[in-house]
């Protein structure tokens, strides 16, 4: 081996081929210098693994080196190592995707060495390349194979690869920011590419483009959005293929089986649908153990759009068999869910006790009244199933329910606080009549509305998030009270945020606008900071609450009127005896903080109403004259303010001393 003196390029002699090789090897790993003249004898010889030179560059990502490597010899292409692997292979399996694309196009070029991406040798390479998300050369792959009857022997394995992946398709893919959302209408994407393709004429397409590529430079986002589309277009077409090329091979259904549990478990509608459309019977078929059917597995795993899915094509006719333990459909149904993530897409365990009482009530529709009361191999009915299951998740609730409420009364009474006081020193002041100095503006109409608003919205969820606090938590509760005041104290407070800052603004705009009116550009923009970071902050989990509460159900069959006493009145009639699990074992151990809890809401809110009510009285409406005596004293509406400001303080000071005797120091 020697070495040129102007360059880092490596020169093997044949007669040096033993360490030279092993040196070469050590240039394709580190990639730090490159293999530019070897003798033809020399590049077939192997290490201890049987791997040749190209292994080793397709192992490394050294796309140059197996460019050299092939151009001096292409029957490197098709040498295996000791494990039976192709170079081409080696580069799929180490997902190293320059290398790959260059082997592969070298096979479709290459008709001596097109056998690369055919037969068993095709099949394995489909199987690499789905597992390392190549998709676009996996569906170039089956192109070019698109003649061949008996090109792939097994398109199982790498159809349950795709099952297992669930992110690589759409309805499995959640964004949180609207503007990522591309509108399908307007283009579409093609697997060999990764722009999209307008509708339109030629101009129009190339605005299109230049406009699609300055947004994916100016909105990153957009092009991390951009390609997992186009990788979800990809995996969508991958599935349609090879369940159309196995339905052309007359392939039985038990073979399908395993990709479609894999689809089912992991909530892929697509594989589902797909799969349902070219195999009916599989509805029907178990797994490896013949315990469980897909049925099952969407209950299971808590994927109610699968179960919607399986119910439309068996006409609302579910698997009535039972597994090892006895254990029919309701019962599985009384189990928690095996994927807890499905449970905590909703905002904390107030959704996740709900979804779960959603799921058993809907299951109990579907089985007859003897499989109701089926006792499994432990001698338990799927009922007490369900209460032995959530007994903790009841517990989990009370307290995240009740933290919560304490949380928000507080800086909804806060908010009260400020509104009033505002009501009462209004911007500006008062002139000798006691009116406003800006009664006349319109602004200042703008600032008594949303002051107005800001105080009854707050006081509203102050009362809203305080009644969670003297809840029964029955099955009612759970359904639908504790998530119904939680709805309507959230929605209160965002109001109430929303009004005080608009209220905030316009006094600033009152008092500074008539000097510069351009003013009103900052105030507008920086209102909107901590109006739109906090609506878009608690606007997704109320969203879910309402959606799960007041809208369909989950199978979408009917509209699910929780809101309704004779929506539960069989279950009203049954004997529950979850709460009373709760009552026995948690509410003793929950009623100490739950009572300190309110306590402190109590505490806190009577507090600021107080501080309130006094300072109303000392800073009067109108405010005084030149004697001191307040300017309205002689109007009736001033005796209601004086009467009902004194019960205010008065009652709000009794709560201070009356909750503070549960107050956290005087409880230890």
């Amino acid at each position: 081996m020697s070495r040129s003196e102007d360059s880092d390029d490596i020169v093997l002699d044949v007669e040096d081929a033993p360490i030279g090789l092993q040196q070469v090897y050590e240039a394709l790993i580190h990639g730090k210098e490159r293999v530019v003249d070897i003798f033809l004898q020399s590049l077939d010889l192997k290490n201890n693994s049987d791997n040749t030179a190209l292994h080793v560059a397709a192992q490394h990502d050294n796309v140059e080196a197996a460019q050299l490597l092939v151009n001096k010899n292409h029957e490197l292409l098709n040498i295996c190592n000791e494990r039976g692997i192709l170079p081409i292979h080696l580069a799929a399996l180490t997902a190293h995707r320059e290398t790959t694309s260059y082997l592969f196009s070298v096979g479709l070029k290459d008709e001596i060495h097109s056998s690369l991406l055919k037969n068993i040798a095709g099949g394995e390479l489909m199987l690499y390349l789905v597992n390392a998300r190549f998709y676009d050369l996996a569906l170039q792959l089956l192109d070019h194979n698109q003649d061949e009857e008996v090109a792939f022997n097994d398109l199982k394995s790498p159809l349950s690869l795709l099952a297992s992946d669930p992110s690589v398709f759409p309805s499995r893919t959640h964004y949180s920011v609207p503007m990522v959302f591309i509108q399908e209408e307007m283009m579409t994407k093609s697997p060999n590419s990764t722009l999209p393709r307008p509708h339109k004429d030629q101009a129009c397409q190339e605005i299109l483009v230049i406009l699609w590529k300055v947004l994916q430079v100016v909105v990153p986002p957009m092009k991390r959005i951009s390609n997992e589309k186009l990788r979800h277009h990809q995996a969508i077409q991958l599935v349609k293929h090879f369940c159309s090329i196995m339905a052309r091979k007359s392939t039985q259904p038990s073979e399908i089986v395993e990709p479609f549990l894999f689809g089912a478990g992991n909530g892929i509608e697509e594989i589902v649908t797909e799969i349902l459309d070219s195999f009916p019977v599989v509805i029907g078929m178990k797994d490896r153990k013949k315990e469980y059917s897909v049925f099952h597995y969407a209950l299971m795993y808590r994927h109610e759009k699968i179960f919607k899915i399986l119910l439309q094509h068996q006409k609302n006719n579910i698997d009535h068999s039972t597994d090892s333990n006895g254990n029919n459909i309701l019962h599985l149904a009384g189990y928690r869910a095996r994927q807890d993530r499905r449970l905590d897409l909703g905002p904390g365990p107030i959704l996740q006790m709900q979804r779960e009482l959603q799921w058993f009530m809907e299951i109990e529709k579907l089985v007859t009244r003897q499989e109701s009361l089926a006792l499994n191999s432990d001698d338990k009915t799927p009922l007490m199933i369900f209460n032995e299951e959530h007994a903790d998740l009841a517990s989990m609730e009370i307290q995240w329910v009740t933290r919560m409420a304490s949380a928000c009364s507080v800086v909804a009474s806060l908010i009260a606080t400020v509104a009033f006081a505002a009501a009462i020193t209004v911007p500006g002041g008062n002139n000798s009549n006691g009116l406003p100095f800006f009664s006349s503006e319109s602004s200042f109409l703008v600032f008594a509305v949303s002051d107005a608003l800001a105080l009854f919205t707050s006081l509203t969820c102050v009362l809203c998030f305080l009644s969670i606090f003297t809840c029964r938590y029955g099955v009612k509760d759970f359904l639908y009270t504790l998530p119904n005041r939680v709805i309507y104290g959230l929605i209160c407070l965002i109001l109430s945020v929303i009004s005080l800052m608009i209220a905030f603004s316009s006094t600033l705009f009152l008092v500074f606008a008539k000097k510069n009116p351009l003013i009103l550009i900052p105030i507008v923009a920086l209102t909107c900071v901590p109006v739109i970071s906090y609506t878009f902050i608690q606007l997704p989990p109320l969203l879910d609450m309402i959606n799960s509460t007041f809208g369909p159900g989950l199978f979408e069959k009917e509209f699910f009127r929780v809101c309704t006493l004779t929506a539960y009145k069989d279950w009203s009639q049954k004997k529950f005896p979850l709460m009373q699990e709760v009552e026995k074992f948690v509410l003793p151990q929950e009623r100490k903080s739950k009572i300190i809890s309110m306590s402190t809401s109590c505490t806190v809110a009577a507090s600021l109403i107080a501080n309130v009510a006094f300072a109303a009285a000392i800073t009067v409406p109108g405010g005084n004259n030149s004697n001191g005596l307040p300017i309205f004293s002689n109007r009736k509406s001033f005796i209601v303010f004086a009467i009902s400001d004194a019960l205010a303080l008065l009652s709000s000071i009794t709560t201070v001393y009356r909750s503070y005797p549960f107050s956290p120091p005087a409880m230890q």
